[in-house]
């Protein structure tokens, strides 16, 4: 998803969960800022939906939700309301305040990049969910070239980077038994198109 800078909005977090749900598009919530998403480009919908379903397809008949887009991820400690594209929850999910919409504990989180995203997307994000104690997988997309970005968290609590950036490349995550290769990600994809 795409972040719109528009004039800053502040409030609590009740008041963005009573916003968000009479309202038609969606936002984030900053530690008090609220900040409008827009809809994400072909691109973006066919390289998250070609993830979730190889994935969900890969982790059948195991111990692991996939979650897409719509779902959101509440950070405690960064007062962080967000939408990944994709996070995978091992076991049940842990709702926040018993809302169904928002969840607390995913293990892996895959975004897809875009040009207003990316940034933030690397930066602070990355940071407020390495607070998440379940995280251990992050795996950031870019969608207008082959190139994969994948953190992994080491049983000592480091994060291990690997960077993939052929359609022949494999990505193997750690957490989970899953591979697939870039052309299998990016399958259908024109990198040609023009982001609005």
């Amino acid at each position: 998803m795409q972040v719109v800078e528009t004039q800053k909005q502040y409030c609590t977090p009740e008041e963005y969960l009573a916003l968000e749900e009479a309202a038609e598009s969606k936002s984030e919530y900053r530690d008090g800022e609220i900040v409008p998403m827009t809809g994400g480009t072909t691109n973006h919908n066919e390289i998250a939906g070609n993830f979730a379903a190889y994935l969900k397809f890969a982790l059948r008949g195991q111990n692991y939700r996939v979650f897409m887009l719509d779902l959101r991820l509440w950070i405690p400690r960064s007062r962080t309301y967000t939408y990944p594209d994709i996070m995978v929850v091992q076991g049940e999910p842990v709702y926040h305040e018993n809302r169904k919409d928002t969840i607390t504990n995913p293990m892996l989180i895959v975004e897809v990049l875009s040009k207003s995203t990316k940034n933030y997307d690397r930066g602070d994000k990355f940071e407020f969910y390495r607070s998440i104690p379940e995280f251990r997988e992050y795996v950031m997309i870019d969608q207008y070239r082959f190139k994969v970005e994948h953190f992994a968290k080491t049983s000592e609590g480091k994060w291990v980077f690997s960077e993939y950036d052929s359609a022949d490349a494999v990505l193997a995550l750690s957490s989970l038994d899953f591979q697939i290769p870039l052309r299998d990600i990016y399958e259908r994809v024109n990198f040609e198109e023009i982001e609005e």
